[in-house]
């Protein structure tokens, strides 16, 4: 395994020039691989994934008909990001999240952007993820969206695009906290010679996130976090962030409202909760309000966000940005709340509810990633340059007959990054995830998950369909700038 046979393909690479050398912020990390003979790099490999399999560190797949517990293939070659390109991100992510906020408050408040035609009321109005049921409500401190995942991609040039907005339930933040404490192990000597901000520490950030957002008047919050339960996709994942912040993990039978206030059940009696990290969906959270068949969440709890007894992050009816076809209108969002232009563009994106962007995308099929707009993990989606002429034609019906569920964007050739596949090294295209924690102030946790499509040519980086992850090295500004530069990132607090 020697990057000398390392090729890429003409791809932007993360860690590798196209003429063969090593990026500079990368040079100590190449020839700490370098170093390595073959079979000692793969034994780490391996013991990376045994370790993931012996801690439990798994998802379910509910498609697979046996073994649907998984761990998510990881990669132990960490990508890189700099200091420079990490400023422009945090800037970037922090200026989106506060312009979404404020479009989540006014949908469903006073709705000036869609009176004042920025944005077009039918398409709003019209989405699966705008919920009627949320009208008029106003969330202590009007945040609503307290924990974002937002996916960015990075283009030949090595620009980056927000690639979507997940403001519902993002997952993934357990899989960026563990990668990181196995990746120190499997690399050490690399990640000591390079100043690599710490992750570990979310935990206490969102605490404090969660804490902030308690109604008015409540100083030492109770908080908990809600789960659906063993079986859900993620519940590894609820268990663990429970456990860092030192909070009860609860279903939704654990809890019962009692004069207007959500309580806990717990050897004491009922105790109050005032702040609720669900990681349920909203049509699950309520069945007086939403699905009446639901045994998954608490009857009469919108009752008591309505009344702002308790707060819920994220706040029930954040999927509205969610919507892909909503998503197209950020940067001008960004303009009407903020008045600024964005930091980091979209995708360009093609909304086939509009006439004349629907005769350009069944004409275009065939270079074009088409999309349903209220799914995830892959599904629902056409990738042009690889889909048959059957498969173009067949979702080209679809598109026609309910065009409002259907975006598309040009393919993005994304950029890459050295990954260990069998024997050898070899490029695999990634996206990048970073968390935001929106409370007192907006932070970007200086990490994320790099998702990586582990099947050659692929551009899907999910874990349902196949793809791994990667550990994520910010670098601090002081990584070129010291001579003592080894010295000091030996002793900064990892």
């Amino acid at each position: 395994m020697v990057f000398e046979l390392y090729d890429t393909e003409d791809f932007y690479d993360e860690l590798i020039n196209n003429d063969g050398s090593p990026r500079k912020e990368a040079i100590p990390l190449v020839e700490c691989i370098k170093s390595l003979p073959n079979n000692i790099l793969r034994c780490r490999q391996r013991e990376a994934e045994n370790t993931l399999y012996q801690q439990g560190i798994t998802f379910n797949v509910y498609s697979e008909k046996k073994g649907t517990e998984k761990i998510m293939p990881f990669d132990i070659i960490p990508r890189i990001i700099t200091a420079k390109e990490w400023n422009v991100i945090q800037m970037g992510l922090k200026q989106r999240i506060e312009a979404l906020n404020l479009f989540i408050d006014d949908i469903y408040n006073e709705q000036k952007i869609l009176k004042d035609n920025i944005i077009p009321k039918s398409l709003v109005l019209s989405s699966e993820c705008y919920l009627k049921q949320c009208k008029d409500i106003s969330p202590p401190k009007k945040i609503w969206i307290h924990v974002t995942g937002t996916d960015l991609v990075r283009d030949n040039k090595g620009e980056f695009y927000v690639l979507e907005d997940n403001l519902r339930c993002p997952s993934g933040i357990s899989y960026v906290l563990q990668n990181r404490f196995i990746q120190k192990r499997t690399l050490p000597k690399a990640f000591q010679k390079m100043c690599v901000h710490p992750v570990s520490d979310y935990g206490d950030y969102l605490y404090e996130t969660l804490r902030h957002s308690a109604p008015e008047g409540i100083e030492k919050p109770n908080i908990i976090v809600l789960t659906p339960g063993i079986y859900n996709s993620a519940y590894y994942e609820h268990s663990f962030l429970a456990q860092q912040m030192g909070v009860p993990l609860a279903q939704g039978s654990d809890l019962k409202v009692i004069n207007n206030h959500v309580m806990l059940r717990s050897t004491k009696g009922f105790e109050r909760v005032d702040v609720i990290y669900r990681r349920i969906d909203d049509e699950f959270l309520d069945p007086d309000v939403f699905n009446k068949d639901s045994l998954l969440g608490v009857p009469g709890i919108m009752e008591c966000f309505r009344k702002g007894t308790v707060t819920l992050a994220n706040a029930p009816g954040t999927g509205i940005a969610d919507d892909k076809a909503v998503y197209a209108y950020v940067p001008q969002m960004i303009k009407y709340y903020l008045d600024q232009d964005p930091i980091i563009n979209n995708v360009p994106t093609f909304i086939c509810d509009n006439k004349k962007d629907l005769t350009y995308v069944l004409e275009n099929m065939e270079s074009m990633v088409v999309k349903a707009v209220n799914l995830s993990g892959g599904s629902g989606m056409l990738i042009g340059p690889k889909s048959t002429a059957q498969e173009r034609e067949e979702f080209s019906e679809k598109i026609k007959k309910n065009p409002r569920n259907y975006i598309a964007q040009p393919t993005i050739a994304l950029s890459r990054t050295p990954t260990i596949i069998g024997k050898n090294i070899e490029g695999r295209h990634v996206d990048f995830r970073p968390y935001i924690l929106y409370g007192k102030s907006i932070f970007v946790l200086p990490g994320g998950l790099t998702r990586v499509a582990l099947k050659k040519g692929s551009l899907v980086v999910n874990s349902s369909q196949g793809g791994g992850s990667k550990d994520t090295w910010v670098l601090k500004d002081n990584f070129h700038n010291s001579k003592t530069t080894d010295q000091h990132c030996k002793t900064t607090k990892l």
